[in-house]
């Protein structure tokens, strides 16, 4: 049967019902930083990243896009930017069209992919120095492309080899075996680098209505503090 739901858009359409309100707050306690997107900041991301990856690289269905990266806000809008184009995300070792990393898994990307991208994650926009010809830098790229995006409506497949049907019905289970909810806010220092883990710690938080609280390098004396300031009602081990 033709696949017709959009990943991205199944995710992001209900939560747009509440623009403003708060959807991923990404803390690093080595940093002090902290960034927070909205709903409707989120879907802009996603949307410039899709349209990246579409115009710039030719995703589309079919095309099968390897994640380098770890648990960060950015990385979030790249999953959605995927979907978008009805592209695959793989979070294995199989080759690729295109790879996604980080500076530090560079030549992983390479072995792995003729096209990759590579986000330095700077909390400020700024590009990766002294990149090799042929990447692409994200964080000057991606500036070029328009926040909306019309959405792939015959997607390939969306995780790992699994359907958007498929991965839409496990991130659902997830959220009701955890008791999540749109008042849920859920407090994360959890990796999202399986199929497994994007579906149980990203994915259902957000198809439950709900809010991410995602932090790297927690400090345990600051997360005491934060589930206080966040308001954080649930917690990923």
């Amino acid at each position: 049967m033709r696949e017709l739901t959009n990943l991205a858009a199944a995710v992001l359409d209900p939560l747009l019902a509440v623009p403003s309100a708060p959807r991923i707050t990404y803390y690093d306690d080595a940093t002090g930083e902290r960034i927070e997107l909205s709903t409707v900041t989120l879907a802009n991301w996603a949307a410039k990243t899709g349209n990246l990856l579409r115009d710039e690289l030719g995703a589309g269905p079919g095309s099968r896009v390897a994640m380098l990266l770890p648990a960060h806000w950015q990385t979030l809008g790249v999953l959605l930017g995927v979907w978008f184009v009805g592209a695959e995300v793989v979070l294995g070792q199989d080759d690729c069209d295109i790879a996604c990393c980080t500076a530090e898994r560079l030549d992983e990307a390479e072995a792995r992919s003729g096209e990759v991208v590579a986000l330095s994650l700077d909390a400020f926009g700024r590009p990766i120095a002294d990149l090799p010809f042929g990447i692409t830098d994200y964080a000057t790229s991606v500036r070029a492309h328009g926040d909306q995006i019309v959405a792939e409506r015959s997607p390939g497949p969306a995780l790992d080899g699994r359907s958007v049907t498929e991965v839409l019905s496990l991130a659902q289970d997830s959220a009701s075996a955890a008791g999540w909810t749109a008042d849920s806010r859920v407090l994360s220092a959890a990796p999202w680098d399986t199929a497994e883990r994007v579906v149980d710690h990203v994915l259902a938080v957000l198809t439950a209505g709900g809010s991410l609280v995602q932090v790297a390098h927690p400090d345990p004396d600051a997360q005491a503090r934060r589930r206080a300031a966040e308001k954080v009602t649930a917690e990923l081990a």
